[in-house]
């Protein structure tokens, strides 16, 4: 046991200097400071006041709600216990839509409800599409909280049918892919974003939540189930907080968090249990990501609970536009279906800087294939020009019990992987030995333990 441990750290070579665990980094602390959730006036805008019936269609009454809480200068619109029917939400600045609890928001899964089309980013690429089924754009001081439930209504004769996965999931047609393909075209021939229109006729799916480009806002409480796609998914906004969310949502793309291009987040005391990553860190696809030029950054997660996924917390594959400064802390991880726990993932046409991430004092129990894996060969692989820089890198005293492998380094050439240092931790129970097939990966006070 303890050679395993010592050929891994002679093979990846370099020393660095211990750090005791104690109170947060000096940077993680003060972006704690400059975070903080947009406070609302004390008035409430039942949606019941404005026509809505249980059981019945609630969209207009909602919308006539957030516009009377907009004209009086803002408060929460409330949407009391009981099942309530919605077509898509559009959110505007000061305002807090409040699903109380013991109150279900049921979306129409019909996709003339989200209409018209907005300006949107589909899987990190910049288009007109149908609106998230609640969206808000360019505004101040946005929030969705409250105890209940927001029901998506996807299933496998909605929403997921469209997917590239469902001709093999459900034997249905792929609809998705030729329009995600024509997406993928456009953004590497140059055509102008307004001119990049799906929507109707297309298969694109919306996004569950997606605040765009706004500033101040609150993701808080709530419960996200059937969502058609990415479920919480703030794109090009400051000064994000997303608290004591459950995300249990199992479809296909059905990633819990995806900050994209986005600048102080919290994401804290959440629960994901998903059909794809729980947290994805994305910046933009290609040319697009490159074009905005836009990094996440400033991020901090921690107190969350992880259960399915396909990643714990993952940056990529999205990320061309970079990402910085990320803090992971006090998590707990658990689960057969969670394939990894933490995730970087790009290739030579994403591309993209990644560095200064810090994951501290996460308890893994089991997941399904690498506690750490780095994908740099991920679906292009090598095929491009733009190299992938991962740098910068701090894990320490984080225990798994049980996975596929504790570490799985797998940069291309040209790639840069430097300053990855793992110290003090335990990862027990691997059934396969660390792949470490390059780049500048230090290993420090490390146990391996091989499954019996």
């Amino acid at each position: 046991m303890s050679s395993l441990v010592c050929m891994a750290a002679i093979l990846a070579g370099g020393l660095a200097v211990a750090a005791g665990a104690g109170e947060p980094p000096a940077e993680e602390s003060a972006i704690l400071a400059r975070i903080s959730a947009p406070r609302f006036p004390d008035t409430d805008f039942p949606i019941t006041n404005f026509g809505a019936v249980a059981d019945g269609d609630a969209s207009a009454a909602i919308a006539r709600a957030i516009a009377a809480c907009t004209q009086a200068g803002g408060g929460r619109v409330v949407v009391p216990a009981g099942r309530w029917r919605t077509g898509g939400i559009r959110l505007a600045s000061n305002v807090n839509l409040h699903v109380a609890d013991g109150a279900t928001l049921v979306f129409d899964p019909d996709p003339k409800r989200y209409l018209p089309l907005v300006t949107t980013h589909w899987e990190g690429m910049e288009c007109r599409n149908y609106a998230a089924l609640i969206y808000a754009t360019g505004e101040t001081n946005v929030a969705v909280t409250g105890g209940g439930t927001l029901d998506g209504s996807a299933t496998w004769d909605t929403w997921w049918a469209w997917c590239n996965k469902a001709d093999k999931a459900k034997k249905l047609p792929v609809r998705q892919k030729a329009d995600r393909d024509k997406l993928v075209e456009m953004v590497a021939a140059g055509t102008p974003p307004d001119q990049r229109v799906f929507g109707d006729g297309h298969f694109l799916r919306p996004n569950f939540i997606q605040p765009y480009r706004c500033n101040n806002v609150l993701i808080e409480g709530i419960t996200l189930v059937n969502s058609p796609m990415w479920e919480v998914h703030p794109v090009l906004c400051t000064n994000v907080t997303v608290r004591k969310v459950t995300a249990k949502t199992l479809g296909p793309n059905n990633d819990g968090c995806n900050p994209e291009s986005c600048r102080d987040v919290l994401i804290e005391d959440c629960l994901f249990e998903t059909g794809d990553d729980c947290i994805a860190i994305k910046s933009g696809r290609n040319d697009d990501g490159r074009r905005i030029g836009v990094p996440s950054e400033n991020i901090v997660i921690r107190r969350c609970n992880f259960k399915d996924g396909h990643g714990g917390v993952t940056l990529g594959s999205e990320i061309s536009g970079g990402v910085r400064n990320v803090f992971v802390s006090d998590c707990r991880m658990d689960s057969p279906e969670l394939d990894r726990a933490f995730r970087f993932k790009s290739n030579a046409v994403r591309g993209g800087v990644l560095e200064n991430v810090r994951i501290r004092d996460v308890q893994i129990g089991q997941v399904g294939k690498e506690v750490l894996c780095v994908e740099f060969d991920y679906e292009e692989g090598p095929k491009g020009e733009h190299h992938p820089v991962l740098r910068g890198v701090t894990i320490e005293r984080v225990t798994a019990e049980q996975s596929g492998q504790a570490i799985a380094i797998r940069p291309i050439p040209h790639s840069t992987v430097e300053d990855i240092v793992i110290r003090d931790c335990t990862f027990r129970g691997a059934t396969a030995a660390p792949d470490l097939r390059g780049g500048d990966v230090r290993l420090i006070g490390v146990t391996i333990e091989r499954a019996k």
